[in-house]
This record gives C-alpha cells, structure tokens and sequence, in this order.
C-alpha cells in the first residue's frame, strides 16, 4: 500500500502561481509513476501531468502545457505540481496519483492509489 498526501491548494487570482506537493509514504516510492489529476464539479477526472518512476520522462495536458511542470523528488518521496498562469478553468479538486509502472500512462483507471485531494480555486 501507498498512502498519499496532498498539500498547497488553495484560492489564487487569475495570473498567478501555486504548487502542489504529494507526499507518499507505506513503500518505495522510486518504483512508482506519479500522476496528476484534476476534477471540477459536474465534470470527469481529468489527466494533468504525470512522471516516471525515476523523474527523467514526463508528460503534460495540453490544456496546461507551458503553464504546468511536474517533478519528483524521491528522497523526499514527494511529487510536485508547479502551476503557473493559473485560469479560473483550472479550478478544480485536485489529486495525487500512483501507478506500478515504470513509464506512466494517463488513464485514471491504470493508477493503483490515490491521495484524498486539494482544492485549487483560481479566480477572476
């Protein structure tokens, strides 16, 4: 099992800057692919961004390339989101996810645990 923890949400302007962290703890962090998602009220989960096990490949959402970066530090066991340029259509629950891969995919349904979630809300 992995427990995940997520933390830095918050309520932001449009324009600005927020980033989250995912802290994993109950196994070895280094085996798993980590994934982003986001969900808005009244909408499916969504793929955010996502990095492989060891942190040398990632991959983004259009939706939010140039603006999003995911990293890793496994040392710490924690993953981070970097959200810049935030847009009111960014708000959303946001959760840490992850998968016993070693290269990630973005199918929600290919990720094994998953954090609780936290709250991004972007105004206008």
């Amino acid at each position: 099992q992995v427990q995940l923890v997520e933390s830095g949400g918050g309520l932001v302007q449009a324009g600005g800057s927020l980033r989250l962290s995912c802290a994993a703890s109950g196994h070895t962090f280094s085996n798993y692919a980590m994934g982003w998602f986001r969900q808005a009220p009244g909408k499916e989960r969504e793929f955010v961004a996502a990095i492989s096990a060891s942190g040398r490949f990632t991959t983004i959402a259009a939706s939010v390339k140039g603006r999003f970066t995911i990293s890793r530090d496994n040392a710490k066991n924690t993953v981070f989101l970097q959200m810049n340029s935030l847009k009111p259509e960014d708000t959303a629950l946001y959760y840490c996810a992850a998968q016993t891969r070693q290269v990630p995919t973005q199918n929600a349904y290919q990720y094994d645990f998953w954090g609780q979630g936290t709250q991004v809300t972007v105004s206008s």
